[in-house]
């Protein structure tokens, strides 16, 4: 029987996972700060799936928590590693909120690498494992601190899957586009200016990020219209990079990733 951790497991794209980790059968460990509704969505998924889930309460900003959950990951039964939890960040890098940034690098930046990096030593000794990263397409981009962030965790992966490369560990990080989750909904922000064909449904994101880490792939984009995007601006010299970033940035004010912590 397979064994998943997702952090931000319970609301967005990291339920997402959960839900489709369980339909196949997976035993779950979900991570997130609310106690409540870890145990509320862990009876949900245990009812509709006959999974056992196992919650973990961890707020993934403090350095205790994080190792917490690494200490978790160090008992050798999880076979499934998804560092999925996140949050927006607006604050601009001159005259910003300093100790929200701080918080998003914990939680976006160092956490992944801490659980990343102990997850793969258990499950390189194992032979076998996956670690999904859940980054965004905002990666490819300059719009923001938030972009900065989740370019360190594309980076992260890519680095990881080279270092596990042969140990029957996958590795591969998500670059998802604008996804309506209850993240949009309760901030209500995030949609003036977006069309509607570019957003993407949470399950399909999940679905379609399970399927390529099984197929092996290192960059899952879940979306033939995303696909289109990252390769555009993956070929466009760094200064209509920037451009490109400018031109977003105005439009839309909100991260193009929906998970929470």
């Amino acid at each position: 029987m397979r064994v998943g951790l997702i952090t931000g497991g319970t609301s967005g794209i990291g339920l997402s996972f959960a839900r489709a980790l369980a339909r196949d059968g997976a035993d779950l460990v979900l991570v997130a700060r609310d106690k409540g509704r870890l145990v509320a969505v862990a009876a949900e998924l245990t009812a509709a799936h006959g999974v056992r889930v196992e919650v973990l309460d961890a707020d993934l900003a403090d350095r205790a928590d994080q190792a917490k959950v690494a200490d978790r990951l160090r008992a050798g039964d999880v076979d499934i590693l998804v560092n999925n939890a996140g949050f927006s960040l607006k604050t601009p890098l001159v005259g910003g909120d300093d100790d929200l940034a701080d918080r998003a690098y914990e939680v976006m930046g160092r956490a992944p690498r801490v659980l990343a990096g102990a997850a793969a030593a258990v499950m390189r000794e194992r032979g076998e494992g996956w670690i999904i990263n859940v980054a965004s397409v905002s990666a490819l981009t300059r719009q923001d601190s938030y972009s900065a962030l989740k370019a360190y965790a594309l980076a992260l992966t890519e680095v990881l899957a080279l270092e596990l490369t042969n140990t029957g560990v996958q590795v591969t990080a998500v670059l998802p586009g604008w996804t309506r989750t209850e993240f949009h909904a309760r901030g209500g922000s995030g949609r003036k200016g977006v069309p509607r064909f570019l957003w993407l449904d949470a399950d399909r994101v999940a679905e379609v990020a399970l399927a390529d880490a099984r197929a092996g792939h290192v960059i899952s984009i879940p979306s033939k219209r995303y696909k289109v995007a990252a390769a555009i601006l993956q070929l466009l010299p760094n200064a209509a990079v920037r451009a490109v970033s400018r031109r977003i940035k105005g439009k839309a004010k909100t991260p193009v990733e929906g998970a929470t912590p």
